[in-house]
């Protein structure tokens, strides 16, 4: 277990393997440990670096809400990134974490060699639809605060085993982090000129369009469907999704 303090927070972060760095970044309310069956084979010939986002797992769950946003996450992941020495890196996530790859990609495009977009969305043009986002994204919150820990029980394969501190942390995340504020990612797709792979799991309804989208608006990206797979295609189809990965980063120059 590695730990990482910023600006007063601790963040869990782990390192494997060596060579070029991939970081992984978890969706909302799961944890680091949801890409345990992708360490081993992508560490093969990378250094794999995964964390918990502040408000998850091991890291820790600062009580200002003010704490939790879209530009603290970046800025975690610019600080890991900095802590293992990697200028740049192979940036990628699951849903939230996806987001938040696009969004590191937007704010330091340098640090980025290729992104892994996986099972996400890249947020909203139109203003009506982000807010049908976030309030469902403030309405999570609150049941984590009224539920507890207990609603993970009832989530996608990523979040039934994951591992949290506290309920507070995924209620203040959900405002802060998994609400949106502006539609600067998804307008940034265009601009976007590394090699990109985007990957969802067939029965993953709610992201397939997403995906789609993003396929065709990311020059060059890759699409890659794993049949058979919900929401969380690494954990459901692991092989399969693992030979995507590694297929596309051997194609990586």
């Amino acid at each position: 277990m590695t730990t990482l303090t910023r600006e007063g927070v601790d963040l869990h972060y782990e390192v494997h393997g060596q060579g070029p760095v991939i970081l992984l970044s978890h969706g909302y309310s799961a944890t680091s440990d949801m890409w345990r069956g992708q360490i081993e084979p992508l560490s093969r010939d990378h250094t794999v670096v995964v964390w918990d986002m502040r408000g998850h797992g091991q890291s820790d769950s600062p009580d200002d809400p003010a704490l939790y946003s879209e530009a603290a996450t970046v800025a975690d992941m610019a600080a890991i990134l900095d802590a293992v020495g990697a200028k740049r890196a192979i940036v990628g996530g699951l849903s939230l974490g996806g987001y938040m790859s696009l969004a590191f990609h937007r704010a330091h495009p340098e640090r980025v060699a290729a992104l892994l977009i996986i099972d996400t969305g890249p947020g909203y043009r139109n203003d009506e639809a982000r807010e049908g986002w976030n309030q469902t994204a403030r309405k999570t919150g609150d049941r984590y605060e009224t539920e507890g820990l207990a609603l993970l029980e009832r989530g996608s394969a990523e979040r039934r085993t994951a591992r949290h501190r506290s309920a507070k942390g995924l209620a203040y995340a959900a405002r802060g982090m998994l609400t949106q504020r502006d539609a600067g990612v998804i307008n940034s797709l265009p601009g976007i000129s590394v090699p990109s792979l985007v990957i969802v799991g067939s029965e993953d309804t709610p992201y397939l369009a997403a995906s789609d989208y993003m396929a065709a608006k990311i020059p060059g990206a890759r699409k890659v469907v794993i049949e058979g797979a919900g929401h969380a295609a690494n954990i459901d189809r692991p092989e399969a999704f693992n030979a995507a990965v590694m297929d596309f980063l051997g194609g990586l120059s």
